[in-house]
């Protein structure tokens, strides 16, 4: 059954230690793409901060062991996004933690630590990829596991039907940029028609999103739940690359 873990690695094992100690108050976010070169990991990365401290970050990438190169693409002020080109250490950690066909979700830092998002296909295999991870020295941290039980879709309100075809969606790369798999595709494996897969997504979307709203208007302290504000000036990105190994 899928497995959802947050798991987290310190940044001197991973990427950017030496950019986020020189740049302190900025923060980390990779922009998940889907692959066209299977060979890259983590292409685009959001810097975020305050404009003085994403001063720093251009030269602090020059001095960053973890990084091969480091183009600037877009500079939004408080946000700045880059291609990158790592070396092969944080390659081969990308794919350790993904070795058993798992996808990274999302990652970004803080306080000088890699917090990733990874969905494994099965219960096993993320304590697989915890074992070889600290095996190979490295300080996983599991602080989160989310299993997605047969019955989990009641808790959002959802059919079991949508609940299933949101995690096809999700597993088949529907909802990556740009998309590992269309519409039509997704229908012909799910065995509905392209009209009855639309459908069925905009009422799971409707319901999840009603729910995401009650559940932030019930939050413990009296306020909805919001983003964090940082997506509006991004575009969507469609070049190549991958978050996942």
């Amino acid at each position: 059954m899928s497995t959802i873990a947050e798991l987290t690695i310190p940044a001197e094992e991973f990427a950017l230690r030496r950019t986020l100690e020189a740049a302190e108050d900025v923060t980390a976010e990779i922009e998940r793409v889907v692959a066209y070169a299977p060979d890259q990991v983590m292409p685009y990365v959001w810097f975020s901060g305050a404009e003085s401290a994403l001063e720093t970050v251009d030269d602090a990438l020059e001095d960053d062991p973890s990084v091969e190169e480091a183009e600037p693409l877009t500079d939004l002020g408080d946000e700045r996004l880059y291609r990158m080109h790592w070396v092969d250490d944080v390659t081969v950690m990308v794919h350790v933690l993904t070795e058993t066909e798992a996808t990274i979700l999302d990652a970004g830092t803080e306080n000088r630590r890699w917090r990733l998002r990874i969905l494994f296909p099965e219960r096993d295999a993320l304590a697989a990829t915890y074992e070889f991870a600290t095996e190979e020295g490295h300080s996983v941290d599991v602080r989160k596991i989310h299993q997605l039980e047969e019955d989990r879709h009641s808790r959002y309100g959802l059919t079991e039907a949508q609940h299933e075809t949101l995690v096809a969606a999700l597993e088949r790369g529907y909802y990556e940029i740009p998309r590992g798999m269309d519409m039509e595709s997704l229908s012909d494996e799910l065995g509905i028609s392209h009209q009855a897969l639309s459908e069925r997504l905009r009422r799971a979307h409707r319901t999840l999103v009603e729910e995401a709203i009650e559940i932030g208007a019930n939050d413990v302290d009296g306020s909805p739940k919001g983003g964090d504000g940082r997506g509006s000036g991004r575009g969507n990105l469609e070049g190549t690359g991958e978050l996942r190994g």
